[in-house]
């Protein structure tokens, strides 16, 4: 597999996203819980079917330019918002960048860490495994390079998090990601109640770093993309939940900007999965 993905990541990117495309579009046909799913988060949503079912063909492009990323030469890109990136590398009181499943959330990440890690550290992003060993190899070795460090979804993990945090370093997070059990609360998410993490409202109260929403907008044509950042506004109280919710409204603006672009088939409403260990409950409370 990895000569493989060596050898995708050196075709144009116009190329791979061709063959995304056609890829999209043929699981969604050839899959109907996929479809079914797909078009359940759409409706839920209240957004139109036109300026959603885009996202059928740019989930496949999502998938055709992993190795690209990954592990070829970085793509044309344009930043919109780096002064407030800049702005808060240079405060020096650490970064939340919040993700969402849309667009390249991969390129964000690594563009980011790319441009700010030699003068101001490496970039800690939060990595949840999935169920294909190797795959998660190929990823974490690329992911941790060229200023990248990933983090566990459990009690170390969030331990690394707030270390880089306390040392004025920057941490990402897909905060619309559905956490183990115990790790999350029921929050509204486009008008349902969704099992959200905890993890980003609790760094946003427990640390004076800023919130950055961050997105890599995907070009038409293989043309590149576009990274853009924009503030959110610090939880105005202490209480988790109501921070949540303030998050996951950010995520729902973030999305209505750019629908075409959001992974719908993303399972944001299903039930969590027990945590492996109770002791590792509310994790941000137990690290020191």
């Amino acid at each position: 597999m990895p000569f493989f993905f060596r050898l995708l990541s050196r075709m144009p990117l116009w190329l791979l996203h061709a063959a995304g495309w056609l890829l999209g579009w043929l699981y969604f046909w050839g899959s109907r819980g996929y479809r079914e799913n797909f078009h359940a988060n759409v409706a839920q949503s209240g957004l139109s079917w036109d300026a959603c079912k885009g996202a059928i063909a740019q989930s496949g492009m999502m998938i055709a330019e992993f190795p690209r990323v990954w592990l070829g030469t970085t793509p044309p890109l344009r930043w919109e918002g780096l002064e407030l990136v800049e702005s808060a590398y240079a405060a020096g009181k650490g970064i939340v960048f919040l993700t969402p499943h849309m667009g390249c959330f991969e390129l964000a990440a690594r563009a980011t860490a790319a441009r700010f890690s030699p003068r101001y550290g490496d970039l800690t992003v939060l990595f949840r495994p999935g169920r294909r060993p190797a795959v998660d190899r190929l990823l974490e070795s690329a992911r941790a390079g060229a200023g990248l460090q990933t983090a566990p979804t459990n009690l170390a993990g969030v331990r690394q998090l707030l270390r880089a945090l306390r040392a004025g370093r920057a941490v990402g997070l897909l905060p619309d990601q559905v956490p183990p059990g115990d790790m999350g609360v029921w929050s509204p998410f486009f008008g349902r109640p969704a099992y959200t993490m905890t993890l980003a409202a609790r760094l946003a109260l427990q640390s004076e770093a800023p919130l950055i929403l961050a997105w890599g907008q995907r070009l038409p044509w293989g043309a590149g993309y576009v990274l853009r950042f924009s503030a959110m506004q610090k939880p105005a109280t202490g209480d988790v939940e109501a921070a949540v919710a303030q998050i996951n409204r950010a995520m729902e603006a973030l999305i209505r900007q750019c629908p075409a672009q959001y992974l719908w088939s993303y399972p944001r409403y299903k039930n969590p999965v027990p945590h492996a260990s109770a002791s590792e409950a509310d994790p941000l409370h137990a690290a020191p």
